[in-house]
């Protein structure tokens, strides 16, 4: 990783081959290996990123949210994150993941504690309100599921299913 002089990054640990580009704030988060974090991107604290990503410019992600491996995100993306009651008085996080191979269109608000699962597609400007299904395409306000999308191919080159059947 190249220095930055512009940047803030505090307690993160950033994966081999990694790309951070300068006017990037990381603190107390966890970037995987062969990622690009692009300019004016802000991550906070227990954040995790996998690897092989590529973060565009101008997105936020609060503490809360986990992004696996070989998930794009647009431009101006925001993930939001709120606090909920539970027993005893006490606070706790609502957890966000966005799993392997999602992508996500610029402008697009993903709310608190939803999944976007597995090869999703969530179109620019999209809420995303609940969760996303695998290898869905979702778009609007709330985003609501218009279509599927192949699954990705597996390292030998066929595509797996749902269940783990090879797709005809």
């Amino acid at each position: 990783m190249r220095s930055t002089k512009f940047s803030v990054i505090k307690k993160a640990v950033i994966g081999k081959d990694s790309q951070i580009h300068d006017q990037v704030n990381l603190y107390g988060c966890k970037i995987g290996k062969n990622t690009k974090i692009d300019s004016y991107v802000y991550i906070e604290e227990g954040v995790t990123i996998g690897d092989n990503c590529k973060i565009r410019p101008f997105v936020f992600i609060p503490t809360g949210v986990v992004i696996e491996n070989d998930v794009f995100i647009a431009p101006n993306v925001t993930f939001t994150n709120d606090k909920h009651p539970r027993a005893h008085g006490k606070w706790s996080l609502l957890n966000t993941r966005v799993k392997s191979f999602a992508s996500i269109g610029a402008g697009s608000t993903i709310n608190p504690g939803v999944k976007i699962a597995e090869n999703a597609l969530i179109g620019a400007g999209s809420v995303v309100t609940k969760d996303i299904p695998e290898n869905a395409i979702a778009v609007g306000i709330p985003a609501r599921v218009i279509g599927y999308r192949d699954p990705p191919p597996n390292q030998g080159g066929s595509r797996v299913g749902k269940r783990g059947r090879t797709a005809q």
